[in-house]
């Protein structure tokens, strides 16, 4: 993408053609401007006419940045579930063990639970022209390990970057201009500069099937990604701008306390799972089942928004908690304070969740697998 002509160098060429009246140059001024405004890349930050460059600075999804979107229209995460779509045969049993799961976490006071910092992500959005910097990969001898390196060799990490925080530490950075995305598990900006344990790459994100393929990146694997399935961390977090809109256009992430053992359902390729047969397994698809009148439920406005993507888009198993039942929104960008309280309308997630329909949920038909490559059937 061509960075745009600055308001300076646009000046200069006004003043270079003489012969202008004063109206007729503020005129023409007026319109260059206008012609700038519409024509800038939505990714890009451009310093003012006249003035030093900006410094590069994260641009977190937010009401004054347009939210393009992440994964291929055809990915699970974007594509509206039809009414028809089948269902798993397990699912009445399923759905009756989570139910129970959620009503002795609610009596507990521990969940269900919507994660917006710890073991969450922040999403960092950077123009085409961000600086790129090394991520040292402080793996030893894993799959996949030297193509992770080189996709690491040259992310642009803004500087005002941090990870999540808890043990997690994730970290998101998602370049439209490039249709590029990586994410970090364990990151840490040390002396020497940025380090991780793992985690993934993506090119042509906007094509991406929205888990990690041997075509995601020169050289992937499907054991790349900062979750323990290979689905993305950012795959299924609500954003904040998501929040102020009023409407999630995608299927939402679920963790579970202990998934299914041994085996995972597309579209995950791995788990890390340690719950009994009974349980849902990583990589299980749910939706809220669509003869539900979900607005006729009077929901508080939250909740009323994610049964309604619930509904549309559905829910993935995505990770395991080992405590209780945790939804995930994006962690907010450095340096400012969460606006969550108010997003919340000043109640805990906990009271929220508590109104969700869960004994509506429906589990869709499971492809199961035990290794990778796993595919949808």
């Amino acid at each position: 993408m061509t960075a745009p002509q600055s308001d300076a160098g646009r000046a200069r060429l006004l003043l270079a053609a003489g012969g202008f009246g004063l109206a007729a140059l503020v005129a023409v001024a007026v319109l260059l401007v206008v012609g700038l405004e519409r024509n800038r890349p939505a990714d890009e930050i451009v310093a003012g006419a006249g003035a030093a460059p900006a410094p590069h600075r994260s641009v977190a999804l937010s009401t004054d940045v347009p939210r393009e979107q992440l994964f291929s229209p055809a990915s699970f995460w974007n594509e509206r579930l039809a009414a028809s779509t089948p269902l798993d045969p397990s699912s009445t049993a399923l759905v009756a063990s989570l139910v129970a799961e959620v009503q002795r976490e609610t009596q507990a006071r521990i969940g269900p639970w919507i994660a917006s910092t710890n073991s969450s992500t922040p999403l960092y959005r950077v123009g085409h022209d961000q600086p790129r910097v090394r991520v040292q990969l402080d793996a030893g001898g894993a799959p996949g390990e030297a193509a992770l390196r080189r996709a690491f060799a040259a992310v642009p990490i803004p500087r005002d970057a941090k990870p999540a925080p808890g043990q997690d530490r994730h970290l998101t950075v998602w370049q439209p201009s490039t249709d590029r995305l990586w994410e970090f598990w364990q990151a840490r900006r040390a002396p020497d500069g940025w380090h991780a344990r793992w985690g993934g790459a993506i090119r042509n994100v906007s094509k991406s099937p929205g888990y990690y393929t041997a075509s995601a990146w020169p050289g992937s694997r499907r054991t790349w990604g900062a979750t323990a399935t290979s689905l993305p961390v950012i795959g299924g977090t609500i954003t904040i701008d998501e929040i102020r809109r009023g409407s999630i256009r995608h299927a939402l992430a679920l963790a579970l306390p202990a998934p299914r053992a041994g085996s995972f359902a597309w579209p995950a390729q791995r788990t890390d799972g340690t719950g009994d047969a009974a349980a849902l397994p990583e990589g299980a698809r749910l939706r809220l089942d669509p003869r539900l009148d979900v607005r006729g439920l009077h929901l508080p406005r939250l909740v009323a928004m994610l049964a309604e993507a619930a509904q549309r888009y559905g829910i993935v198993v995505r990770d395991q908690t080992h405590k209780g039942i945790s939804l995930f929104a994006e962690d907010p960008r450095a340096g400012q304070s969460s606006p969550y309280a108010r997003l919340f309308a000043e109640q805990s997630p906990l009271d929220l969740l508590a109104k969700f329909p869960w004994d509506r949920l429906q589990v869709l038909r499971m492809h199961l697998c035990t290794k990778a490559p796993c595919r949808a059937g």
